[in-house]
């Protein structure tokens, strides 16, 4: 294959796996929305292809809406808070939606890979990449209905550790398609370029973030973001957490493994200050590439300043739904902002 031919199929390439990047970090939105609203049991059954088309006459919405009825969410909340039909459409709607952008994105993905490797148009090296994502999209649907199955037949909610799982598969996903495209992006700008690697300050990095991200997954699982109070520069909720700085009520009761996984005050409170664990090792990546790439560190500063404001403006307005859901979005762009500033590194070294 021609150098150029190389140069131009990457970027190509590149271009149309950031855009189902793009769609990943709509997709996190959305689902930060659908778990606030408590929308994600709404649709009790799993249909990948029947499921694209949402209920038309009067008598499907009657059948779904039956169905929904026999959960344990409308049995013990909903019903007896007198949840209507036209409450439930609200809620199915954002189910829908989540769903109906998780199929997107695997037809996406999917199409993309297969015109490309039918016309031999993917780079040397890049097919097994490409089959690892879509491998990836597909257990992220599949973790989707594993999480809304406890739900269903056990809970009043989701659970915390299978929420924390769909949501981490997700940003895993959206980390694998930056790199990727990164990658074949300075693929395109010299076609001898190897792919970029992650050396042993961007794993901390990494490491340090899964917690962050794992514990925010936790604190939105549990709704543990109320647990500290609320109204609008209550400093009793930030910094502090009703009024002292370690919470009082963390049931110890189980062990203090329990208590980290599973208590909201103690969850809660690990999120908030682990964050600035994050913060500092942010601000050195940042430093170290600056020279290098300055846009990407740039991104860096910009996506963790802007959530640590949204995580601590969350709190303080009781977790408003627009807030919170801001707080996911610009998770989902830390992420991306992350992987950007680690292959810089992986790059240069």
């Amino acid at each position: 294959m021609e150098r150029s031919d190389i140069s131009a199929n990457a970027r190509a390439l590149a271009r149309w796996i950031l855009v189902v990047a793009l769609l990943v970090v709509c997709i996190v939105a959305v689902g930060g929305i659908t778990r606030l609203t408590e929308s994600g049991v709404s649709i009790t059954e799993w249909k990948p292809v029947t499921g694209t088309i949402p209920p038309l006459t009067d008598a499907a919405w009657q059948a779904e809406y039956a169905a929904y009825r026999a959960t344990p969410q409308y049995q013990e909340i909903n019903g007896p808070a007198g949840m209507t039909l036209e409450t439930y459409k609200f809620i199915y709607f954002w189910e829908w939606i989540h769903r109906l952008l998780g199929r997107v994105i695997g037809l996406a993905l999917v199409a993309v890979t297969a015109v490309f490797w039918i016309r031999g148009r993917i780079p040397a090296g890049y097919k097994p990449r490409l089959l690892a994502l879509v491998g990836l999209v597909g257990l992220q649907g599949a973790i989707g209905w594993w999480m809304v199955q406890s739900g269903i037949a056990t809970d009043v909610k989701v659970s915390h550790f299978r929420l924390a799982a769909h949501l981490l598969t997700a940003l895993l996903t959206l980390g694998g398609l930056v790199w990727t495209a990164l990658d074949l992006l300075a693929l395109a700008k010299d076609p001898a370029a190897r792919p970029a690697r992650v050396t042993g300050f961007g794993a901390a990095v990494l490491g340090v973030l899964a917690v962050q991200l794992l514990l925010g997954a936790w604190v939105a699982g549990m709704r543990a973001g109320v647990v500290a109070g609320g109204g609008w520069f209550n400093w009793d909720a930030w910094p502090l957490m009703q009024g002292s700085l370690f919470p009082e009520g963390v049931d110890w009761a189980a062990g203090a493994p329990r208590a980290m996984t599973s208590d909201p005050f103690l969850v809660h409170f690990l999120h908030r200050w682990w964050a600035w664990v994050l913060v500092a090792i942010l601000i050195v990546l940042a430093r170290r590439i600056r020279a290098s790439e300055r846009r990407a560190s740039v991104a860096v500063h910009a996506a963790f300043g802007t959530q640590i404001f949204l995580g601590i403006a969350t709190v303080w307005s009781g977790v408003a739904l627009w807030l919170a859901v801001l707080h996911q979005l610009v998770g989902a762009l830390l992420v991306a902002a992350t992987a950007w500033g680690i292959h810089v590194l992986g790059r240069r070294g």
